[in-house]
Order: C-alpha cells, then sequence, then structure tokens
C-alpha cells in the first residue's frame, strides 16, 4: 500500500507550531472519514531529514483526493514515498486570492489562520456539503466574526460568507481593512457601509461587499457575497434567513483577555453567550450543517460545552478524531474544538 508524506506548513507562533502536526493528524482522519471513503490508515507523526512531517497510507490517491488534502490546514506539501526517495504530488488547493488576505492583519487577540482554517475545515468537512467543498459555492457565518478571519478565510475559499459582532472598532478595523486589500490588489469589486433599520430605529450598521474572483467573472455578474453586521449575535436571525448557511463557525471569547456579549451583558466566559445565541444560530443552518466552536476549557470543561450544543436539532460529534483537537494557547489558555450537526 502506497505510504505518503504531508510536510507539515510552518507556523510563526512557536506555541501553535508545537501543535500543528498533532492538529493536523486529527484533521486528516476526519478528512479520510468523511471524504476519503476511510481509505486513510496509518496516521503518524514522523521527521524525514529532520522536518516534520505526518505520513499515512492510502490506497489509489487520486487526483480528487489530492485536491481535498491541499486544503488542509498545515499541509505544506506532500509526497509518495518511494523508498528513500520523496515523489511530489500535485496540491491545487482552491484559494481564488492571495494568501496575505488571512495573514497580513495583526492585533491582539487575532486567531491563529491556521486555526481559523482547521475549523472551517472541520466543519465543512463534517457537514453535508463536504463531498461538494471543491465544486460547490458554499455559505460560511460567524457570529462571533471580530475582525473578520473566518471571513476572509471563506472568501479566500471562494465562498460566500457573513458574520456579526458586537464590538464597534472591530466592525470599522475590519471594513476598512478589506476595502483597502481590494484596492490595493486590484480585485473587482462593491463595498458600501449602511444603517439598518426598523420601524424608524437604526438597529445596526451592516458592510457589505460583491467581490469578483476573476474580472471576466464579475463582469459577467459572478460574484462572492460578504456580509458583516455590527450587532449582538443574539440578534442573528433579524439579520438572516433560516435554513440559509452551510456552517456556522466560531472562536468564541476565551474569558481571560476578552469578554463576550449576550443579551446586552457583560460575561467573562463562553458559556452564557453559546446558551443564549445557540437556538437562532442553529436555526441560520441548512438541514445537514454544521457548527464548530472553539473556546477555552480551563474556562469551561468540554462537557458542559457539548452539553450546551445539545439541542433537539443539534447532535455533536463527540467521538473518534473529534476528542484530539485539545491544544494549549498559553499558560491561561487550553483552547478545544467541539463539531455538531443539524439534523437533516
Amino acid at each position: 500500500m502506497p505510504t505518503h508524506a504531508l510536510l507539515v506548513r510552518p507556523a510563526l507562533n512557536r506555541v501553535y507550531a508545537e501543535s500543528s502536526v498533532a492538529l493536523m493528524a486529527a484533521e486528516l482522519a476526519v478528512f479520510g472519514t468523511h471524504v476519503l471513503g476511510g481509505r486513510v490508515t496509518g496516521i503518524e507523526p514522523t521527521r524525514i531529514g529532520g522536518v516534520p512531517y505526518l505520513t499515512f497510507d492510502c490506497p489509489d490517491l487520486s487526483d480528487r483526493d489530492a485536491d481535498y488534502l491541499a486544503n488542509l490546514s498545515s499541509a505544506y506539501a506532500l509526497f509518495e514515498l518511494r523508498g528513500d526517495l520523496l515523489a511530489p504530488v500535485t496540491l491545487t488547493p482552491l484559494d481564488k486570492f492571495d494568501d496575505d488576505l488571512v495573514t497580513i492583519q495583526k492585533y491582539v487577540g487575532k486567531t491563529n489562520e491556521h486555526f481559523t482554517k482547521l475549523m472551517l475545515n472541520l466543519a465543512v468537512v463534517s457537514s453535508a456539503a463536504g463531498p461538494d467543498m471543491l465544486t460547490r459555492r458554499l455559505r460560511v457565518f460567524d457570529p462571533l466574526c471580530g475582525r473578520g478571519t473566518t471571513l476572509n478565510q471563506a472568501l479566500l475559499y471562494g465562498w460566500d460568507t457573513a458574520g456579526i459582532d458586537l464590538d464597534t472598532k472591530d466592525f470599522d478595523a475590519y471594513s476598512t481593512f478589506l476595502q483597502t486589500w481590494l484596492k490595493r490588489k486590484r480585485v473587482k469589486h462593491q463595498a458600501d457601509v449602511n444603517r439598518v433599520r426598523r420601524d424608524g430605529k437604526v438597529i445596526a450598521r451592516r458592510f457589505t461587499a460583491s467581490i469578483g474572483t476573476t474580472k471576466e467573472g464579475y463582469k459577467a455578474g459572478d460574484a462572492l457575497s460578504l456580509d458583516y453586521v455590527n450587532a449582538d449575535t443574539v440578534e442573528s436571525p433579524r439579520f438572516h434567513r433560516a435554513g440559509t448557511f452551510d456552517v456556522l463557525v466560531a472562536d468564541a471569547p476565551y474569558g481571560v483577555q476578552h469578554g463576550s456579549r449576550a443579551t446586552g451583558g457583560l460575561h467573562r466566559g463562553p458559556i452564557d453567550l453559546v446558551t443564549a445565541a445557540i437556538g437562532g444560530w442553529s436555526g441560520l443552518l441548512r438541514p445537514g450543517g454544521t457548527i464548530a466552536l472553539s473556546w477555552n476549557t480551563n474556562v469551561v470543561p468540554r462537557e458542559a460545552m457539548v452539553d450546551a450544543l445539545t439541542t433537539s436539532d443539534l447532535t455533536p460529534l463527540n467521538d473518534g478524531p473529534y476528542l484530539e483537537f485539545s491544544h494549549r494557547v498559553d499558560q491561561a489558555i487550553v483552547r478545544d474544538i467541539v463539531i455538531a450537526r443539524k439534523t437533516a
């Protein structure tokens, strides 16, 4: 059986780099189950020439299989092992723009872009839309979008995306950043910030953008949709139709440096926020859609977060590789991910 080796992409964050191999091993196992027909076995971290790799066995690895693997969060290159030689396998990721769309922003509290990509991948591959991720334009929602790392990763993949956040500074910073980036890259687009009114009152601001992946496509009316609402996440159903998103991805406030707002109050931990918002969030998902949520387990134990995501129409995926994503961020934060799928 052919053995393959994934070269791990270097991470600038030293702590995340230490966890990236184990995280990608669990991610690869999820990919193997959901989009590679259960054919991936023998996943092992190893070092070749002193460099970290992830080796695995997979019979009859097709070009389409390689296209899935090209989007793994920390994948840098793929090889087939032939004795002592590494035979390169062509990888064609989904990326439609330069990757500085997700890397150029630097600010305190930013979610690591490799981790953001990991969460988005897990949500998509675990959803009903997973097998179609290479060919269909998905719709992604981040209900705690901050300065837009998840929004940017979804755009990078060529998907429609939307987000909501109560922080006015984050809203302003993101709308300014994206418009500046699009102009600097000479990407065809139209973008506006407008007030949202209900019953004669302003209830939110909304940043919308229509973005072309190519000049020709944009002229023909084919453009990505971005929508960012500056409002409380518990109000999400007021701004989006039910059953319109394939996945929901959120990095919850850790309860250390950041707060989280629910029903107008400030809560130090994420559990109150999730409890208040989960009904509205779930309603926005299509049948078979998934929620991927990360949080600090030093503040909320995994069992409590899993319980919070267990509702009449959400079932957490709480076994196998889904239990292998816990990792240290710093002395005060141990981060984990839980995935829940909406009943079809």
